[in-house]
């Protein structure tokens, strides 16, 4: 008599039942990002869609582990062990970009650069300089304040409104230059038609002689700008080319299939 199948679960599906609670608590985490970084567990439940027994189990891991702590008020944040995860995937981020930059770099012949917002700023992750002369102040590491820059300002334009204000604070936005945009009124109108366009200019608001054009690096995880950068003159002379080599059309192609590499 042939014998019966053992019902007892093998190693692989004890395998496949570890993955599902790694996938379930990074969905925990994301929901708790989504929430703006705090939330109570049964606004988690509503937004992860995950029993509450399994919401418990989970976060109990989490806080234990540092990437998940408890406030006062019981609403669960997200932890410090976090910040060093954070940090070295952003400095990573410009690594797997680079093939990019310095397709973009070639293509133009001006300085390409990659950036995220992190903590209310611009950090620049990525950056190929250009061979020409005058290259720009920017550098990787450098933070900068978004409202003032190209890819700052194709990076608010990824967020909805209440989010972007929220990045650009309460305080008076500073002026750089004379050209800098520091009414939120006309700097919204901006990343109005920025995302109506596909990119966004930075003339001399943040460097005097300087222009910038950026679009947003769609797919990305977070959100992520890419920019052309140089003297005012030559970079206007690349948008002014006509056809299929025109400036954004190739920035634009670039940051597409960045995306798609990036992309989770």
């Amino acid at each position: 008599m042939a014998s019966t199948p053992s019902t007892a679960p093998t190693g692989t599906d004890r395998a496949a039942g570890g993955v599902q609670s790694v996938e379930r608590a990074f969905q925990l985490l994301e929901a708790l990002a989504d929430s703006g970084g705090i939330a109570t567990l049964s606004e988690l439940s509503t937004t992860s869609g995950l029993p509450m027994p399994t919401i418990h189990r989970l976060i109990r891991t989490l806080v234990q582990q540092g990437y998940v702590r408890q406030d006062t008020a019981r609403r669960y944040t997200l932890g410090p062990r976090l910040i060093r995860l954070g940090e070295t995937a952003g400095r990573l981020l410009g690594s797997w970009a680079r093939p990019y930059l310095a397709e973009l770099m070639e293509a133009t012949g001006e300085t390409a650069n990659l950036a995220v917002l992190e903590g209310g700023e611009v950090v620049y992750v990525g950056q190929v300089q250009s061979r020409r002369s005058m290259r720009m102040f920017t550098e990787v590491g450098r933070r900068v304040q978004p409202h003032c820059t190209g890819v700052g300002k194709a990076l608010l334009a990824q967020l909805p409104e209440d989010e972007a204000r929220a990045v650009l604070g309460t305080q008076p936005l500073q002026s750089h230059t004379a050209f800098t945009v520091t009414d939120p009124a006309q700097l919204f109108e901006q990343l109005a038609v920025a995302r109506e366009r596909g990119y966004v200019v930075d003339d001399q608001e943040q460097e005097i002689g300087v222009r910038c054009i950026a679009v947003a690096v769609p797919g990305a995880p977070t959100p992520t700008a890419l920019s052309v950068s140089g003297p005012e003159a030559r970079i206007r002379a690349l948008e002014a080319q006509a056809g299929d080599t025109s400036l954004v059309p190739v920035m634009s192609q670039i940051a597409t299939r960045l995306g798609q590499v990036l992309a989770p």
